[in-house]
């Protein structure tokens, strides 16, 4: 019994001593990763990137590059939906 008893204490203690050396040596990545990329960050800076406006929009052209949906398809997707509801509102 004293014997499984201090395999179980040896266990428990290398156990803990495992979960604190990972604890530790992943901090000191971290720590040593966020120095590497703050040095980096200075000599090699993010490009600035700026938006597009949409304010000029003097031309009513509807592309699909920029989002817009064809007055068209909108009208056949709510006269799709409106079919459907009077269809399925009758059966029950």
């Amino acid at each position: 019994m004293d014997n499984m008893q201090q395999q179980f204490i040896e266990a428990g203690t290398l156990m803990l001593a495992g979960m604190v050396f990972v604890f530790a040596f992943l901090g000191v990545l971290i720590i040593f990763i966020n120095t590497v990329l703050a040095r980096l960050a200075v000599k090699f800076p993010d490009a600035i990137v700026v938006p597009n406006s949409r304010t000029n929009k003097k031309s009513k052209s509807h592309s699909k590059s920029n989002g817009d949906i064809s007055p068209a398809v909108v009208a056949a997707i709510s006269g799709a939906v409106k079919r459907y509801r009077a269809q399925h509102s009758q059966d029950k």
